[in-house]
């Protein structure tokens, strides 16, 4: 095997879904891993695939992954993708989905105002 597959197939397993894109990049990314190897001359099965995904995915996706496994259908990659995009949008609206703040300037520029109430209240005298 070339250093490119050992490479690649290195990657696919340990990929983490960790909300720094979305939902629909992230399987894009892992599919085109797939591609890759599948030029390569290493075949990568659907369903495969679709377990590696449902198993990369974060805790609060746990229900979605029971109801997958509780379904006699199985889906393919396009499926899969249509439905967590949906589970995405509704942990987003639920408010159960935590967000990410690391990034280009996050945090700069926040100060604590000292609460100038307190400090009058503290000195004011009681009757």
């Amino acid at each position: 095997m070339t250093g490119l597959v050992i490479a690649l197939m290195d990657e696919l397993p340990t990929m983490k879904f960790d909300r720094s894109r979305s939902m629909q990049n992230y399987i894009i990314e892992m599919t085109n891993i797939v591609a890759k190897l599948q030029t390569l001359g290493i075949k990568v099965d659907d369903s495969f695939l679709v377990h590696f995904i449902l198993n990369s995915l974060p805790p609060e996706y746990g229900p979605f992954q029971i109801n997958y496994n509780t379904i006699k259908d199985n889906w393919n990659v396009s499926e899969l993708s249509s439905m967590l995009t949906q589970e995405e949008s509704r942990l987003k609206k639920q408010g159960s989905y935590p967000i990410n703040l690391i990034g280009q300037g996050a945090g700069k520029g926040l100060k604590v105002k000292p609460n100038k109430f307190k400090k009058k209240r503290a000195h004011a005298k009681t009757p």
